[in-house]
């Protein structure tokens, strides 16, 4: 779990210390676009009161996010705390939940979550901008999907109070 709440301390801090950086200190809120490398990757500021990629923006949202993304890190720090995982587990559980708060952090002091990132390819341009927290975000959901749950915990057997193969109770058959 230790390992799980550093992870998450440090996404959090590495999220919030770019969006800092980029949006005030680099002034990204009043230049609205800043090229770091022509083609491929820019600062574009984008204001998200949505879900991802701007989704329901239209609607009100603000605090109803909020709840969602305090109640999923709660579940996910709660799965973490009682049925543990192994290092890759544990550091998706942390990218996640750290992200989330990152973006939280976002909405209670914006009103909305503050995206810059934007990248672009091959003469393509994307539309769509998004930050550190939304990385963390969806690479901690996928490691959960992929690496979460006790995979190496045996099946238990006859004799140890579980159901054996045959789907019956050991203990009435």
């Amino acid at each position: 779990m230790r390992l799980t709440l550093w992870t998450g301390f440090w996404v959090f801090l590495a999220d919030q210390a770019t969006k800092y950086i980029v949006v005030h200190a680099l002034g990204l809120m009043e230049r609205l676009q800043i090229e770091v490398i022509p083609g491929i990757l820019e600062f574009r500021m984008a204001w998200n009161r949505g879900v991802n990629f701007g989704l329901f923006a239209g609607f009100d949202m603000r605090w109803a996010l909020i709840g969602l993304a305090l109640a999923i890190s709660g579940a996910v720090l709660a799965w973490i705390a009682r049925d543990g995982g192994g290092r890759l587990a544990l550091v998706s559980a942390g990218l996640l939940v750290g992200g989330a708060l990152g973006n939280v952090v976002d909405r209670v002091l914006y009103g909305a979550v503050a995206d810059f990132l934007n990248v672009s390819c091959c003469g393509i341009s994307n539309p769509y901008a998004f930050n550190i927290a939304d990385i963390a975000i969806f690479v901690g959901a996928v490691g959960l999907v992929m690496f979460g749950g006790d995979k190496t915990r045996p099946e238990r057997g006859p004799g140890r109070g579980g159901k054996g193969r045959s789907g019956h109770d050991a203990k009435n058959p």
